[in-house]
């Protein structure tokens, strides 16, 4: 399952014929212009939460792929509401497979801490994260989320190879938090994300590099448009 970078908290997980589009939050982003919203082509459409740093372009790319939207009930629904026909309202607790063709991506819905408000004010009922598993890998999005007994849970019983952590702070957990979600997540490769788009977010990468070093892991920082081969 390859993961391909495309700023803020928004990836393209691709497994086979399976391709995954998250929390997509890319043409509002400018340090995300060299993404080709069009050329993404997912078979599915996953949302974290409602708010606009994550759903920007969920509609526009539901449009133009037909992709499947699989998101929080009222998130799922609000999308339904403007005819996005193809919807999947979850909640955390929910197990899903995603298929295409011959391919399949075995999805649990795990829950987050975080608020959710869609970009109209409606409300987006409970943030939500994601645990994807395909090809022998498993992989944890984890949405906005604070460090939360939730990881230990995951750890317990669904430890992914890799995590993709908010480390941004302010609005989300932050880089110092990442030793503690290591060891509950019983993982050791973490991807970053929501940090640096927005001023409140911003961090100093070195020192978030070598936090999670000397607690025993690693840091994965990729570039926009970066493909994330080798975590595995």
């Amino acid at each position: 399952m390859d993961l391909t970078y495309l700023g803020h908290s928004s990836f393209l997980a691709i497994s086979g014929e399976v391709r995954i589009l998250l929390d997509p939050f890319i043409t509002p982003n400018p340090l995300a212009e060299s993404v080709d919203v069009e050329a993404l082509s997912p078979t599915h459409v996953l949302l974290t939460h409602g708010h606009e740093d994550h759903v920007a372009d969920a509609e526009q790319v539901l449009r133009q792929s037909g992709a499947e939207l699989i998101a929080p009930y009222e998130v799922a629904t609000w999308f339904g509401a403007k005819g996005i026909d193809r919807i999947r309202p979850v909640n955390p607790g929910a197990q899903l497979s995603l298929t295409c063709g011959a391919s399949a991506v075995q999805v649990r819905v795990v829950g987050a801490v975080h608020s959710s408000t869609l970009p109209d004010g409606s409300p987006g009922g409970v943030a939500c994260g994601f645990v994807m598993e395909a090809e022998g890998n498993r992989v944890y999005h984890a949405g906005d989320t604070d460090l939360s007994m939730e990881m230990e849970l995951i750890g317990r019983h669904w430890p992914p190879d890799v995590a993709v952590l908010p480390i941004g702070g302010t609005f989300t957990m932050g880089y110092s938090d990442v030793p503690a979600a290591m060891d509950m997540l019983r993982c050791r490769h973490i991807v970053g994300m929501h940090y640096d788009t927005f001023p409140p977010i911003a961090i100093d990468k070195e020192s978030a590099v070598r936090t999670v070093t000397e607690a025993g892991g690693t840091l994965h920082l990729p570039a926009i448009g970066e493909v994330l081969e080798t975590v595995y």
